[in-house]
């Protein structure tokens, strides 16, 4: 009878002893999302080490370091366009852990590459933009332009047409000469580099006849003379240089501006994204890291919460889409 009894007595508790075992469980839960992160957070980079990508998301990871008092370490996986990094991350568990700095091949390589692992606007969230600048448009000595203009004359002259220089196929810069032929429809034959420093090169030399590149690459080979800087690429003047006009004064409608943004795989939590979403605003508005930038030719972006971030890049993904379309952009 005693036995049945504590039989009874257990059956009539069980419902209290779940509950109290839910309620546990789910502030437990809420107590492992609260310590985020409660160990070392990758920053992974899909370039090599060096590289304006790679300035940016080392200074970032110094910055929430400090605002996290977590250690976050970068990670370098370059290869194929920064297709390899970008699928490593996708691959990533969604728990914050694994965070990506990329600049725009993440959404313009799927209109060049169709049968990439990944679709960037599902498999992965934008937690904030990171840098927003324009590119420049330079010459090289040897040609006679002076202005948009007189470039945008010599190539409807006739001939063979004018060389421009990039980073490589896919790159902002290409797509930067890619739609000034579209919009200008002139004799441009595009000669692309692994990189900005093999294109500065042979733009110095005359090689190829200009270039749009980042402000960083070809600033340093501006202000010594080496190459003659014609426009920069922004909706308005660049305030670090105010003389220069922008392309869209002669061309109108042209606005190409070359970003990076912090990145995580889509299914990540989203108190887990708003705490480095503010941690990020944090850090990019601190003294150290806005003088760091400047170092690397780099202007902060806009604060941006996550959503607002997620839409600038769904509007960039829609125009170069459009662009390699029009273009006819192959990649053999």
């Amino acid at each position: 009878m005693m036995q049945r009894h504590h039989i009874r007595a257990l059956g009539r508790a069980a419902p209290a002893l779940a509950a109290a075992l839910c309620t546990a469980l789910a502030l437990g839960s809420g107590a492992a999302a609260a310590a985020y992160p409660d160990h070392q957070i990758t920053l992974v980079v899909p370039y090599a080490p060096g590289g304006g990508v790679d300035s940016v998301g080392r200074i970032l990871s110094r910055g929430l370091a400090k605002e996290l008092n977590q250690s976050v370490v970068v990670e370098n996986r370059p290869g194929a366009g920064a297709t390899v990094g970008a699928g490593y991350v996708k691959r990533a568990a969604a728990d914050g852990y694994t965070v990506m700095v990329v600049d725009p091949a993440l959404i313009i390589n799927p209109s060049l590459m169709p049968n990439l692992p990944y679709e960037p606007l599902r498999d992965f969230k934008a937690v904030s933009m990171l840098t927003v600048s324009p590119l420049m448009l330079s010459v090289t000595n040897s040609l006679p332009a002076k202005s948009v203009a007189e470039l945008q004359a010599l190539a409807k002259s006739g001939g063979q047409g004018l060389s421009f220089a990039s980073a490589g196929i896919g790159t902002t810069p290409h797509m930067a000469g890619e739609l000034f032929k579209l919009k200008t429809q002139g004799n441009f034959i595009h000669v692309p580099y692994k990189g900005s420093g093999p294109a500065m090169t042979d733009l110095i030399s005359g090689q190829v006849q200009f270039s749009f590149s980042t402000i960083a690459a070809a600033s340093p080979f501006v202000t010594t003379g080496k190459i003659r800087a014609l426009a920069t690429t922004g909706d308005k003047r660049s305030p670090d240089w105010p003389q220069l006009p922008t392309v869209a004064e002669t061309v109108p409608g042209f606005k190409v501006l070359f970003w990076t943004g912090l990145f995580v795989p889509a299914q990540t939590p989203a108190d887990v994204v708003a705490k480095l979403n503010a941690a990020v605003a944090k850090v990019w508005q601190g003294e150290e890291a806005q003088e760091a930038l400047k170092k690397i030719g780099e202007t902060p972006a806009p604060v941006m919460t996550s959503a607002q971030s997620q839409d600038f890049v769904q509007a960039e993904s829609k125009m170069w889409a459009t662009v390699v379309k029009d273009a006819n952009i192959k990649v053999d």
